[in-house]
C-alpha cells in the first residue's frame, strides 16, 4: 500500500472523534464525517461535543493545525474508517441487531471510492457485517470489484478492526491496546495492519474478519457473563440476608478466585448490547450469554423493587438518585440500568425524585416530561429522606456519613 496521506472516519462519536484526532496528531490529514450538523461544527471550532480526558486539548490542537476538519459529506480519501452505532432493537423479547447506520455509511462512502482504496469497519458488529458491507457497497459501485467479488485482485480492500477501548481511557487505549485487524482477504489485513501502525503501539495480530467481529462480541459477552455471577449472587445474598461485598472478598482469597462487583445492571455501549449479537447469530447455542444478558437486565427491577419496599416505610418519600450514568466519571448515558432505574421510579410513583448527576447540565430525553428533578447534591442530601446511590463517581465517595444517619440508605455498587 502506498504511503496514507488522507483519511476518513465516518461517525465523530465517542469512537470516530478520538480516532480520527489519534491519526491527525500523528501527521494524518483526516476528515472526519457525521450527519449532525451541529457536531460538524463544534468539531470545525476545535471543540469535542462529549466528554474524555485530555480529549478538548488534543482536538482543539489538531484542528488548529489543519490536520482534522470535520464534514457532512463523504469526500475521496486513501483509507476509510466506519465508526457508526450499532443498537439492538428489541421487538417482542427478540433483540434484534440494527446494522442500519453502517449500510448508510457504506452506501454514502461508495461514490467516493476509488481503486487501491481501503475500507475498515470499527463498529461492533453482527458476524458477517463486513462482508455484507461489500455487498452495499458493489451495489453503489458496479464499476469497482470487492474482495467477496475478485479475493486478493479485487479494486478495494475490506477489513474489520473493532474498537476496544474504555471510555475514561479513550486516548490512552485507542494508542496502547491490542488490536485484532481482521481482513476479508489476507492482503485486506495487511493493508489494515500498515495503517493502525500509524498510531497502535500494542500488538496488532491479524485475522479473519468474521473471526474479528466475534472476537470483539466475545470480550464483550465474557464480561457480560462474569458480571451476571455477581450479579446473581447478590441477588441471592438479599433474600438470605447476607453481605454480599463482605462475602465476595472473603471468596476472592482463594487464589483461583476473582469475583467481579455488582451493581445496578449493566450499561453501556458495549457489553450491554453486543452478547444479544451472539444470541442472535446462535440462538440454540448460545445459552449461557442468553441467561446472562437476562440475569443483568434484570438486575435494575431489582433495585426499584427494594426501593418500593424501603418507601412504604416513609410518610413522604423523597428519594435521591446519586448518578445516571453508566460508569463512574464520565458523562455517557448509553443504555445506563440508572436511568432504567429512576425513568421506573418516577412512573411508579412512589415519592419525590431528585437525581444528582455532575457530568450532565440537562435530564436526558428518556426521564423529560416525568415527574423528577435534576438536583445538586448538597440540595439532595437536604431534602431526601432516602438515598440510592447507582453510580459511584467520585465526587459521591467522600460523602460525610453524618448526613445519611438519618435516612434510608440503598447502595448498588457497595463503596459506603
Amino acid at each position: 500500500m502506498k504511503t496514507v496521506s488522507k483519511v476518513s472516519v465516518i461517525g465523530l462519536g465517542y469512537i470516530g472523534l478520538p480516532t480520527a484526532a489519534v491519526f491527525a496528531d500523528r501527521g494524518v490529514e483526516v476528515v472526519g464525517v457525521d450527519v449532525t450538523e451541529s457536531v460538524v461544527q463544534r468539531i470545525n471550532a476545535g471543540e469535542p461535543h462529549f466528554v474524555e480526558p485530555n480529549l478538548a486539548a488534543l482536538v482543539r490542537r489538531v484542528v488548529e493545525a489543519g490536520k482534522l476538519r470535520a464534514s457532512l459529506t463523504p469526500e475521496p480519501a486513501d483509507v476509510f474508517i466506519v465508526a457508526v452505532p450499532t443498537p439492538f432493537q428489541d421487538i417482542e423479547g427478540h433483540h434484534w441487531p440494527d446494522v442500519s447506520y453502517i449500510e448508510r455509511a457504506a452506501r454514502a462512502i461508495a461514490p467516493v471510492l476509488k481503486p487501491g482504496n481501503l475500507v475498515i469497519l470499527e463498529s461492533t458488529s453482527p458476524v458477517g457485517t463486513t462482508e455484507r458491507m461489500c455487498g452495499w457497497m458493489a451495489e453503489e459501485r458496479p464499476d469497482l470489484t470487492f474482495p467477496t467479488q475478485k479475493g486478493e485482485t479485487s479494486d478495494i480492500r475490506v477489513a474489520h478492526c473493532p474498537e476496544r477501548v474504555l471510555p475514561g481511557k479513550i486516548l490512552d487505549e485507542v494508542v496502547n491496546n491490542a488490536r485484532v485487524i481482521g481482513g476479508i482477504t489476507r492482503k485486506c489485513a495487511q493493508q489494515a495492519l500498515q495503517v493502525y501502525k500509524i498510531i497502535c503501539e500494542g500488538e496488532c495480530r491479524p485475522t479473519g474478519a468474521r473471526t474479528a467481529e466475534l472476537a470483539k462480541l466475545t470480550e464483550n459477552a465474557y464480561r457480560d457473563v462474569n458480571i451476571a455471577f455477581a450479579n446473581e449472587l447478590s441477588v441471592i445474598c438479599d433474600r438470605l440476608r447476607i453481605n454480599v461485598w463482605e462475602l465476595i472478598k472473603l471468596a476472592n482469597l482463594h487464589p483461583r478466585v476473582d469475583i467481579l462487583r455488582p451493581g445496578p445492571g449493566v450499561g453501556g455501549h458495549c457489553i450491554a448490547v453486543d452478547p444479544w449479537f451472539i444470541v442472535d447469530s446462535a440462538p440454540e447455542e448460545a445459552r449461557l450469554i442468553r441467561a446472562a444478558r437476562e440475569v443483568n437486565d434484570s438486575k435494575p427491577g431489582f433495585v426499584c423493587a427494594k426501593v418500593r419496599e424501603k418507601a412504604r416505610s416513609l410518610v413522604k418519600p423523597v428519594i435521591a438518585c446519586l448518578g445516571l450514568s453508566y460508569k463512574k466519571d464520565v458523562d455517557d448515558l448509553r443504555e445506563s440500568p440508572a436511568v432504567h432505574i429512576v425513568a421506573e421510579l418516577a412512573k411508579q410513583n412512589i415519592g419525590r425524585i431528585l437525581v444528582v448527576e455532575p457530568h450532565i447540565s440537562a435530564l436526558p430525553k428518556e426521564l423529560q416530561g416525568l415527574d423528577l428533578e435534576l438536583s445538586d447534591f448538597d440540595h439532595a442530601m437536604d431534602q431526601a429522606n432516602m438515598v440510592v446511590l447507582l453510580v459511584d463517581h467520585m465526587t459521591f465517595l467522600t460523602v460525610d456519613h453524618d448526613i445519611l444517619k438519618d435516612k434510608f440508605v440503598i447502595d448498588t455498587v457497595g463503596v459506603w
